[in-house]
């Protein structure tokens, strides 16, 4: 096998294990998918499902933009694996527009993620013969409207490119170079008025929303017979207003999510591979792998608190912290997240840090120091508070 092989192998294996599941729970292809993209979303704890209330909604819940007014652009970027000190970093950039004519929103996103460079060889010795760069990348369109003033639908269409070498080894007749395309699905429910009893009115302090994510064919490099699925994502949650006085406001947020991926499993008779079901019997069997009890030890759970203070429309700043854990039989990833972000009128830049020294075993954890920044701008938005969910930034 060609060192360049084990590269990409190495390369695959660490975005597997350290991304939304590990390689004991699915076999999903271009992980990239489901990286979190933003920072303030990353300093909650990586969650945002029924949060969504900004152009990076794209990727946590399309449905939530319908809520949203005016126009907005973000911008993302992070160095990641920090402690494996390579190459690799991460790009997003997400646009969104409210068009009264359309009843809705229409929005847009880039995702880049970089693997860097590598050395290539042949089988005669390991000297180097020469270099390739290596990269994953998804162009995502969507609308979202409203189906009534609490209620609202959204989904994305994504175009998939993978290119993880420019050649295959050296008796394969393809390259190591897929393209392929998905779907997502997802709702919002933002309760315009809302009494608990015993608890309080809620009225537009509560969401509720879902996210079904990576809708689509497998994909393969070399051929059909080696495809494998991509990460199709199930997300739900709730987000709720704790405060809301004056300049203040405190939010928490909680986020669950499972991958619906079916497993590679071995014919009990014959010993042969069998190929992990596509779409849309992955569905089902994703949640039959295993007994019900392991299955459900398989979601992830993240949340997180956020807190505003400032005059809408002026100036805000944000403190964030979160929480992300994953059963040790199905990852073992725990970390704890912190952020931060500033508004100045139409202008918006925020960051988040994820610490796993504070677990046992965990001090040396690649995603350790792992850092976000995105820069945001808005507007055209006709509300006036800018401190986001429910009301805002640029509520309807």
């Amino acid at each position: 096998m060609k060192i360049v092989h084990l590269l990409i192998v190495s390369t695959l294996l660490f975005l597997s294990v350290f991304v939304e599941k590990s390689t004991a729970q699915g076999e999903a292809a271009v992980p990239f998918l489901l990286l979190a993209p933003d920072s303030r979303a990353g300093g909650i704890g990586e969650s945002g499902v029924a949060l969504a209330d900004n152009a990076n909604a794209i990727f946590w819940n399309p449905a939530g933009i319908a809520f949203l007014d005016g126009s907005e652009v973000s911008f993302t970027h992070s160095n990641w694996l920090p402690q494996f000190n390579l190459d690799l970093f991460y790009e997003y950039a997400a646009y969104r527009q409210y068009i009264p004519s359309l009843n809705g929103s229409i929005f847009a996103s880039i995702t880049y993620m970089n693997f860097g460079e590598f050395v290539r060889t042949s089988s005669m010795g390991p000297e180097p013969i020469g270099t390739f760069k290596s990269f994953d990348a998804a162009a995502t369109i969507g609308y979202a409207t409203k189906l009534t003033r609490s209620l609202a639908v959204g989904g994305n269409f994504r175009l998939i490119h993978s290119r993880l070498a420019d050649k295959g080894t050296e008796l394969e007749q393809g390259k190591g170079v897929a393209t392929t395309v998905s779907f997502d699905i997802a709702m919002m429910y933002r309760p315009q008025s809302l009494y608990l009893p015993l608890i309080g009115d809620f009225s537009r302090r509560f969401s509720f929303g879902m996210n079904l994510s990576n809708l689509g064919p497998k994909i393969y490099y070399i051929d059909q017979a080696q495809a494998d699925p991509i990460p199709t994502n199930l997300r739900a949650g709730i987000a709720l207003k704790l405060l809301d006085v004056d300049y203040n406001s405190f939010t928490y947020t909680l986020d669950f999510s499972k991958l619906l991926v079916h497993k590679r499993k071995k014919d009990t008779l014959t010993g042969v591979e069998v190929p992990p079901d596509g779409l849309p019997k992955s569905l089902i069997t994703s949640w039959t792998d295993e007994p019900f009890k392991e299955e459900l030890r398989q979601i992830v759970t993240s949340m997180g608190l956020e807190y505003w203070y400032g005059v809408p429309g002026d100036f805000m700043f944000a403190f964030r912290t979160g929480f992300f854990y994953e059963d040790p039989a199905y990852g073992n990833r725990k970390f704890v997240s912190l952020g931060a972000g500033i508004r100045y009128d139409m202008y918006g830049f925020d960051f988040s840090y994820i610490t796993t020294s504070m677990f046992k075993g965990q001090e040396n954890h690649p995603l350790n120091e792992t850092l976000r920044f995105t820069l945001s701008i808005a507007w055209g938005a006709k509300a006036s508070n800018t401190k986001g969910f429910p009301s805002g930034p640029y509520s309807r």
